[in-house]
């Protein structure tokens, strides 16, 4: 996720670049194309490439806003998980009753804590279809076996919670209602889950991408043919620029589309489960707490 107000010139031209080639390309094309023609034949009308244009731009400004709410809405998503996170935490050492004298938790409650952060991890990894298994470090060997013979294994791991919270009740070291509370938060969770599921599952049409795409580009011929008469060999310029424009912004858009992508502009979800850890780990005041994820030259963070 970008955090800094400044405009790096390197990441726009690196990002764009290529569209920006292919677009002085095309309007080159055209230009030469007016010139081997006879006027009389390729004439266009200024009003063609004006309606063209504004009817563009709400498309591509209907596709943006749609590309945002997605974005956001994960956001919203992976912002209660941390609120309910650091409350199924608080909950589970305070309401668990334990018979233990020492500095440390009991064994049960330190379990459920640390089986929380693996949930997340292992969400993590689902959703940005990882190979990596960092949820492995804070469950069992039997319970590391059992999670990876299941195809969703952040699910799996709310089972195995369940199943564990079933046994505190039945033990009689929490009553009915705290186990309610805590029951909760665990439909919380696995409502967080099926919410980034639906979106990271969820395919924005591809007729949309590619049909703008598509008028975009005959935009830009039309832009360029239709100011040759005048503008002469700048109409490559006027075309080129216009064009930049509204590739640029359709761009903006496609990067928001799947806001759980390792990239810069998408979720970041090593952040915020990297400082739910550490949150959850000092609650059970654990020593060995790792370091917060940091920013990559202050500009985005993962």
């Amino acid at each position: 996720m970008l955090i800094s107000n400044r405009v790096n010139i390197h990441n726009i031209v690196s990002g764009t670049g290529s569209h920006f080639l292919v677009d002085l390309t095309l309007c080159v094309s055209t230009y030469v194309l007016y010139l081997l023609i006879p006027d009389s034949k390729i004439g266009i009308p200024v009003l063609i490439p004006s309606v063209l244009g504004t009817a563009l731009a709400f498309f591509i400004g209907f596709k943006n806003n749609q590309a945002y709410d997605r974005w956001w809405e994960a956001r919203k998503i992976w912002g209660a998980l941390v609120n309910d996170s650091r409350t199924w935490a608080r909950q589970v050492i305070y309401f668990i009753e334990t018979n233990h004298t020492g500095p440390e938790p009991d064994r049960v409650i330190r379990e459920m804590v640390h089986r929380h952060i693996a949930f997340l991890y292992a969400l993590k990894q689902g959703l940005r279809k990882s190979v990596e298994e960092e949820y492995i470090k804070y469950i069992s060997e039997d319970e590391v076996s059992h999670v990876r013979s299941e195809s969703n294994k952040a699910n799996a791991i709310l089972n195995i919670q369940t199943r564990e919270l079933n046994k505190v009740y039945s033990s009689g070291d929490i009553d009915g209602f705290r186990f309610i509370e805590l029951n909760k938060m665990l439909v919380n969770f696995c409502d967080g889950m099926g919410k980034s599921e639906r979106i990271a599952n969820t395919v924005f049409p591809t007729t949309y991408n590619y049909y703008t795409k598509l008028f975009t580009w005959i935009f830009i011929v039309f832009v360029t043919l239709a100011s040759a008469g005048s503008l002469g060999a700048y109409s490559i310029i006027v075309g080129t620029l216009v064009g930049y424009v509204f590739l640029t912004t359709q761009k903006i858009g496609i990067t928001l589309l799947n806001p759980f992508d390792d990239i810069i502009t998408g979720i970041p979800l090593n952040q915020i489960t990297r400082t739910i850890e550490i949150n959850l780990l000092e609650a059970l005041n654990e020593k060995d707490i790792p370091e917060p994820v940091q920013s990559v030259d202050g500009e985005y963070i993962m």
